[in-house]
């Protein structure tokens, strides 16, 4: 049965200038608000602050994505980002062992499936704030405005596989001529 996990993207560099580790494109990721937890917001700057602010942790890298795309994915493929999440929590977390590490790996891996409840290819951006001494998110999702004008509907590029037998060849300025 196939769910839906929120997989890291990267749509221009900009998130290897803003995060001390940018996650690499496709990993599966988690909200990793849980690496913030007693930290001193108020005190994060630069490219922690930005990590906290607004950013996804892939949980390979646990490098920092500012975007995550909804895509569906195998319970084996789910299980295994548990798996490596809590991995994660032993190596980089201090975690005690793997029997600790699986639950706290689960949660955060039903949270981030808790996101996806959207269609296939929706993007996901996350906003964190210090209140009060706890941390509030708010996920927000992005579509593409689609455009009456917009050039890139108006044509598309494919790729045609040559077959063996004439070529057909289109003469467009003697075919504009034609209704001039």
């Amino acid at each position: 049965m196939a769910v839906k996990l929120p997989r890291t993207i990267r749509l221009d560099p900009s998130d290897t200038f803003v995060y001390s580790r940018a996650a690499e494109p496709g990993e599966w990721a988690a909200t990793g608000t849980f690496l913030f937890f007693g930290a001193d917001v108020e005190s994060l700057s630069g490219k922690e602050r930005q990590a906290f602010r607004a950013g996804f942790l892939g949980i390979e890298s646990f490098g920092w994505s500012t975007l995550v795309v909804v895509t569906e994915a195998t319970a084996e493929e789910r299980a295994a980002a548990v798996e490596r999440l809590a991995e994660q929590l032993v190596a980089r977390c201090g975690a005690p062992g793997m029997e600790a590490a699986r639950p706290a790996a689960e949660e955060e891996i039903a949270f981030a499936q808790s996101l996806c409840d959207h269609p296939p290819n929706t993007l996901i951006a996350l906003s964190r704030a210090g209140e009060d001494g706890s941390v509030r998110e708010s996920f927000r999702t992005l579509h593409r405005k689609v455009s009456r004008l917009d050039p890139a509907m108006a044509f598309r590029v494919i790729e045609v596989e040559e077959e063996d037998g004439p070529v057909e060849e289109v003469d467009i300025r003697a075919l504009a001529g034609r209704h001039e």
